[in-house]
């Protein structure tokens, strides 16, 4: 009777290395997330992935415009008296990175977690603004070279009813 219960036992520690070597199989090839940013309206938030992110490496300019040029992004309201607010992961922040607004730099690049701009910013002519929509980006910068981008978050943003 040991030898069956001997038996059964191995099988079972067999099926279980079997299901974690699967599993590790499985996971190595997924690629790693990129770093997630946020931008937060009021009481409303969205966070997204990157559009594009190289993990350190550096994205090309034509990647980029592809990139910016997405439509499939997160929307939010924002009403001309709200602040906006960007956030980033740390390992975004540790290499710096600047808010684009239509494609353009709005703010100097930073190594803080998040920074605040007024909502009637991104509907003002002043800043390149068209229309009651604007495209934002936050732009990861290359630490060793500024020039160079390594990630992208893009979000639209619409203008609310004041």
């Amino acid at each position: 009777m040991t030898s069956l219960h001997s038996a059964g036992r191995r099988r079972r520690v067999v099926a279980a290395v079997g299901a974690v070597s699967a599993g590790l199989l499985v996971l190595s090839a997924c690629d790693k997330p990129s770093p997630v940013a946020t931008v937060t309206v009021g009481s409303d938030t969205v966070s997204s992935e990157a559009s594009c992110y190289a993990h350190g490496e550096e994205i090309k300019p034509d990647e980029l415009t592809s990139c910016l040029s997405d439509k499939d992004v997160p929307t939010l309201t924002v009403d001309q008296d709200e602040t906006v607010r960007f956030g980033v992961d740390p390992e975004i922040a540790e290499s710096r990175w600047v808010i684009l607004m239509n494609g353009k730099p709005l703010v100097a690049d930073s190594e803080r977690t998040y920074r605040t701009i007024p909502g009637s910013i991104f509907f003002s002519p002043q800043y390149g603004a068209q229309g009651g929509s604007t495209t934002v980006a936050i732009q990861a910068l290359d630490p060793d070279d500024k020039a160079r981008t390594t990630g992208l978050w893009t979000f639209k943003l619409e203008e609310g009813v004041s």
